[in-house]
């Protein structure tokens, strides 16, 4: 992967070849994110891309650093509105709703970073644990982590594919599965 050299930072085509590639996966998915098409919005020939990334699997690992830390942002962020002593359930309840309402808003990078094998080789050391520590702290550990994190996902997979009939109340499936967490 194309990365900067330690303590530099990234380029400014750089900077804006990532933000471009997310803005077109977010807005047309997996198919509209191709060479041709971003270095179009980019306003430059497509082989000129290729002197900053290798490819479009590049970009997509790069995109899954950028939903990773999107995420874990927001599951951060969701715990500082939690008072210090307040029960595990509140606690889970605010990431929940955090990590929902992240990949309801981002649905295409909540995929692609969800989605398939990941190739924590190529990912910043340290960020998929970064991403995943409020939800290990608050549940208690690695397995219950793991546990929360498999019924989040399913249930937000489900809500993206419109799996849920119509009339169900998603809210109280939540809630109850949050409650069956804690």
């Amino acid at each position: 992967m194309t990365t900067s050299a330690p303590g530099a930072s990234p380029s400014v085509r750089f900077t804006q070849i990532v933000e471009q590639a997310r803005l077109l996966y977010e807005e047309q998915g997996p198919e509209g994110l191709t060479m041709r098409s971003l270095a179009a919005r980019l306003g430059i020939r497509a082989p000129s891309l290729y002197n900053h990334v290798r490819g479009k699997d590049e970009l997509e690992v790069l995109l899954i650093v950028e939903a990773l830390r999107g995420m874990g942002e927001s599951l951060h962020a969701a715990l500082t509105s939690v008072p210090a002593r307040s029960p595990r359930r509140t606690a889970l309840t605010a990431l929940a709703a955090a990590y929902r309402s992240w990949a309801l808003a981002h649905p295409h990078l909540y995929r692609l970073a969800t989605g398939g094998e990941l190739a924590r080789e190529q990912l910043p050391e340290g960020l998929e644990a970064w991403t995943a520590a409020p939800l290990v702290g608050v549940a208690g550990g690695e397995h219950r982590a793991r546990a929360a994190w498999a019924f989040a996902h399913g249930m937000t997979i489900l809500e993206l594919d419109g799996r849920f009939p119509p009339s169900a109340d998603l809210d109280a499936a939540w809630a109850e599965g949050v409650a069956a967490l804690t």
